[in-house]
């Protein structure tokens, strides 16, 4: 089951789009070509892994949405633009920043293909969406050799519970330090 903040923002994404208020999200707020920000991003291995052969398609056509409020980045549920905080991108640890790319693209296919990206019928580290995301993340964080340690620190949002944190790292075969979570 989804927690509160969960419920409340797929509630309100749906109230928005119900009463056509979506464009009002951004507030006027101009969209930026993705490669314009990261250039040569359609070559990363990551990348190409989720969108195969049409990694540079389908990023040279993705906007971002600077967002002025919220906490780092996400999928505006309504055209597909990657929303990203400016104070994250430019002052978020590199690696999560990186890691938060590539989990958000994952999203970004996934919109693509229709899926639900806010489903509620699942807590959040149950999501389906939300585990394929994490689990590319994970795997690109491997690939960089990033201990285990370091990628429990990475998974750990302020959103989710010890517990749920245990359960995600369970799911994704992370093995988290005792003092983590």
């Amino acid at each position: 089951m989804a927690d509160w903040r969960e419920t409340f923002e797929s509630v309100a994404f749906r109230a928005i789009r119900l009463l056509r208020l979506d464009r009002l999200l951004l507030l006027g707020a101009p969209s930026h070509p993705f490669l314009d920000y990261f250039r040569g991003f359609e070559n990363v291995e990551a990348v190409k892994r989720i969108f195969g052969e049409k990694a540079a398609d389908v990023l040279g056509k993705l906007k971002i949405d600077f967002i002025p409020f919220g906490g780092y980045m996400g999928v505006n549920p309504f055209n597909g633009h990657l929303m990203v905080n400016r104070r994250y991108l430019n002052g978020g640890d590199e690696l999560d920043v990186y890691l938060d790319l590539v989990h958000e693209l994952v999203h970004v296919r996934q919109f693509m293909e229709g899926a639900d990206l806010f489903n509620t019928k699942y807590s959040y580290v149950e999501r389906p969406t939300e585990v394929e995301a994490y689990r590319y993340a994970v795997e690109e964080a491997r690939r960089l050799g990033v201990s285990d340690g370091r990628i429990c620190e990475y998974l750990q949002t302020e959103w989710m519970s010890d517990g749920d944190l245990k359960q995600l790292a369970e799911t994704l075969h992370v093995k988290c330090p005792s003092d983590v979570g």
